[in-house]
């Protein structure tokens, strides 16, 4: 209960531009997970399905699993061609890096939208100090609360960096499966 109060006292002392900056960092955190979330569990299905034809394929198949990424390519082609695996891979590439910009995004200017609520509120702070005659004892809490939006913007960022990363690595792990199914199954 406590915790609650000291927030909604933090709240009532803030300006709008912190409210803002802290109410915007809230919805990149919730669209940073939900992307996370959505794309992760997308992916792994996905490299899941190209396991078991890849598996197959070794086993001495002469095309992918009817569900592989490849069957489309190459059904859309009319044949299995090189050309038409590289187009494939090509396709893979794109639909499993989707996402990824949009975290690179968030984690690069969720600091920066946090540093500027910091800077309003040190700013509203020097005004204060300015204009009554208060001491760095009622200033030091001012700017130690300031500090709050810079804290969140690292927050975000941290976690829309390390999701980016986990998605980069499965996307090149489906890929890397794709390429191996197209190779053993064009080079027979």
């Amino acid at each position: 209960m406590r915790t609650f109060e000291i927030f909604l006292d933090y709240l009532t002392r803030s300006s709008f531009i912190t409210i803002a900056v802290l109410s915007l960092l809230s919805l990149y955190f919730i669209a940073v997970n939900w992307t996370f979330i959505y794309r992760y569990l997308y992916l792994k299905r996905w490299i899941k399905r190209e396991s078991e034809s890849l598996r197959q394929i070794m086993m001495g198949s002469k095309k992918p699993a009817m569900d592989s990424a490849l069957t489309k390519c190459f059904h859309e082609a009319g044949r299995q061609s090189k050309e038409a695996a590289e187009f494939c891979k090509y396709a893979a590439t794109s639909e499993a890096t989707k996402g990824l910009t949009f975290l690179s995004a968030a984690a690069s200017t969720s600091p920066f939208i946090g540093l500027f609520g910091t800077v309003i509120s040190i700013l509203e702070a020097f005004a204060m100090l300015g204009t009554s005659k208060a001491s760095i004892g009622v200033i030091a809490p001012a700017i130690g609360e300031a500090l709050v939006a810079t804290a969140a913007g690292i927050f975000v960022a941290v976690f829309a960096y390390t999701y980016h990363l986990f998605l980069k690595r499965k996307g090149f792990e489906l890929v890397s499966l794709i390429q191996m199914q197209s190779d053993l199954i064009v080079n027979r």
